[in-house]
């Protein structure tokens, strides 16, 4: 059973005012990620995709990852709006993640955007920022969704929502 929406305050917006399909957004502002204790990407070049009940995942530039942080891995997944997803495992400062990024390299039309981007688990990295605030995990880590301060919910991911 879907809690209810949480009314969102000044500055704030609702994932339940969020389209469905989703829609890619370019992000103002600096996003930073750090695994095994460095830095593996900074940029201001970042898009978000927002959909209805989900936090917004990031896309970062693929360009703008630190060399040799991501290694492409076995194996894809199907979105029903953007296509075939592949995946990158993640590595750095003798830390790795097996397939802790993913991009989508042919998307369907509307998607162009994510095809030279790569998104990211928050939860399986040391931080995620936007503009230096610290991003929350959103539950269950199937979508990757990056809840800052100005994202209300509630949010699907966590056990109990998969129905909504």
């Amino acid at each position: 059973m879907k809690k209810s929406r949480i009314t969102p305050g000044p500055g704030q917006e609702s994932v339940w005012d969020y389209p469905r399909p989703p829609r890619v957004e370019q992000v103002s502002g600096k996003v930073e990620v750090r695994f095994g204790g460095a830095l593996i990407v900074e940029t201001t070049n970042a898009v978000r995709v927002l959909e209805t009940s989900h936090p917004p995942v990031y896309y970062l530039p693929l360009a703008d990852f630190a060399p040799g942080v991501l290694v492409p891995s076995a194996g894809t997944t199907f979105c029903e709006f953007k296509g075939e997803a592949a995946y990158f495992d993640v590595g750095a400062g003798g830390s790795r993640v097996p397939r802790g990024a993913w991009t989508y390299p042919r998307p369907v039309r509307g998607y162009e955007d994510l095809s030279t981007r790569a998104a990211i688990y928050p939860s399986r990295m040391d931080s995620c920022e936007v503009d230096g605030e610290i991003v929350q995990a959103q539950d269950g880590d199937f979508y990757g969704g990056w809840i800052t301060e100005g994202i209300v919910g509630p949010f699907k991911g966590a056990p109990g929502t998969r129905g909504w």
